[in-house]
């Protein structure tokens, strides 16, 4: 366990050889921290410490500063898109290219939980695992179901662990689905995904009246189409612990993203969703509540 000088030294390390690669163009990483430990006992105390600070000087050189003024987004934005005519290629093609490269990879190893031969019939590929430090644990008592769900926390701008990312809930995990939307103080949902029952894409909320999916209730409250976007509105409540209340979900359906497209047929659209989302957001609890994002 470092008593802190492993932290002081990866710190100063970074600091030193953003320095040195900015004013000379080499780095010299190992020099660096072996002049560091010289001066100060466990200066870059242990192995994972010492991978990091390459880590870290490896995507500052890759990618150097990417952070974009909006009074200037449109400009830049337009410079980077245009094609070299010498290489084939764009700023933004390499860039996406960088990313993949300093994208950290999930190992099986970190994702343990997801692994485990009880939980292989909760995911809808074993490709496709949230690693174990992410997962939102399942606190509402379903029988013998476990507490796991293929899903992710993941921090907003704003707020950390403001989205929950998830699959389409799978015919057995319709009620993990709601419980995690319960347990988790979830007030919106947002479906990306078309359904298709040949892949199990299945309706998993009640049409005009109430149902439950494990020890959660759901009740319809409305529905309404604007465009590429149906809103659904939900009343929940935990049918074993009705001291708790119950509370509003507003689900909201994209349909303006077919299953063969990448993108959206609409950039409009795409925007309005996010624009509703944060509205309601705000209306009903503040902006405080998590949002459940989900595909296939």
């Amino acid at each position: 366990m470092s008593a802190g000088a492993g932290r002081t030294g990866c710190f100063i390390a970074v600091d030193i050889m953003l320095d040195m690669a900015e004013n000379e163009g080499v780095v010299d990483i190992f020099n660096c921290i072996r002049e560091l430990r010289s001066q100060r006992v466990n200066m870059v105390q242990t192995e994972e410490q010492y991978v990091f600070v390459h880590d870290a000087i490896l995507e500052a050189c890759l990618c150097g500063n990417t952070a974009i003024p909006v009074c200037e987004f449109r400009a830049i934005y337009y410079n980077i898109s245009r094609l070299d005519p010498q290489t084939n290629s764009s700023q933004i093609k390499d860039e996406f290219q960088t990313l993949n490269i300093v994208t950290p990879r999930v190992r099986p190893e970190d994702c343990s939980v997801g692994l485990l031969p009880r939980n292989h019939d909760k995911n809808r590929s074993m490709d496709v695992l949230s690693a174990d430090r992410c997962l939102p644990f399942l606190i509402s008592v379903d029988g013998e179901s476990s507490n796991y769900i293929n899903a992710a926390l993941m921090d907003s701008h704003k707020q950390p662990a403001a989205f929950i990312v998830t699959q389409h809930p799978l015919p057995n995990t319709m009620g993990d689905f709601w419980r995690l939307v319960f347990d988790y103080n979830c007030s919106s949902i947002v479906m990306l995904n078309e359904m298709d029952a040949a892949q199990l894409c299945m309706q998993y909320w009640p049409e005009k009246s109430s149902c439950c999916y494990g020890p959660i209730q759901v009740e319809f409250i409305s529905a309404d189409i604007d465009e590429d976007i149906i809103n659904r509105i939900f009343r929940i409540c935990n049918m074993a612990r009705p001291q708790d209340g119950y509370r509003l979900v507003q689900h909201f359906q994209f349909i303006g993203w077919p299953a063969y497209r990448d993108t959206p047929l609409s950039k409009r659209s795409i925007l309005q969703l996010v624009r509703r989302l944060a509205k309601w957001q705000e209306q009903y609890d503040g902006g405080d509540g998590r949002t459940v994002v989900h595909c296939l």
